[in-house]
């Protein structure tokens, strides 16, 4: 882990870090998760304090595995630029009304 390789082996220095580097304040529990297991979800406003406090990019942080890839969708490809020609934005001669 990230955390490891900067000597961050506890949640309690990770918070401290969190707090002085970023301003984000996370419960123990919160912390306490992010280092025992694999989070579902991560805002990306706490991706972008873990990336402050511990000095990195969110690929340092983020790994995708087979497991979490979704396996009902088709394999991309790069879209026809033919079969969708760029629509132009109507132009509006007219001021348009304040929000009410």
């Amino acid at each position: 882990m990230t955390a490891a390789q900067r000597g961050i082996w506890t949640g309690t220095q990770l918070r401290r870090l969190l707090v002085e580097r970023a301003g984000l304040e996370l419960s123990a529990a919160s912390v306490s998760a992010l280092f025992t297991k694999q989070p579902s979800q991560v805002k990306l406003s706490t991706l972008s304090a873990l990336c402050a406090a511990l000095d990195c990019a969110p690929g340092d942080l983020l790994t995708l595995s087979d497991s979490t890839a979704p396996s009902n969708l088709p394999p991309r490809t790069a879209p026809d630029p033919a079969s969708h020609p760029p629509q132009q934005q109507p132009v509006c001669h007219h001021r348009s009304l304040p929000p009410l």
